[in-house]
């Protein structure tokens, strides 16, 4: 099995992610270690699963992206930035 197949890889991948979150909060690499926590998880538990995606490179790149931005889009969602919460001005107030 190559070393990209191995959910330790991914699992390592995933706390990286998760650390580069603290120092640079912007919910977008959280997204992104989601992904590749579900993606080790895959690879650790479901082995029928793993077998039957293939356990490819490019099944296992794809599985990732498609659960990082769906996490991504439901952190978005959840912790994002509402409605009427940034104040806009709409004329300069730097003038009288």
């Amino acid at each position: 099995m190559m070393v990209w197949a191995e959910w330790w890889v991914w699992g390592v991948a995933a706390i990286a992610l998760a650390v580069g979150e603290v120092i640079l909060p912007s919910f977008v690499l959280l997204g992104f270690a989601i992904g590749a926590g579900a993606v080790a998880l895959i690879l650790l538990v479901g082995g029928p699963l793993a077998v039957w995606l293939g356990a490819s490179i490019p099944v296992m790149a794809l599985v990732f992206a498609v659960i990082s931005l769906l996490a991504w889009l439901g952190l978005r969602r959840w912790l994002g930035v509402y409605r009427g919460q940034v104040k806009t001005f709409d004329h300069d107030i730097n003038r009288d």
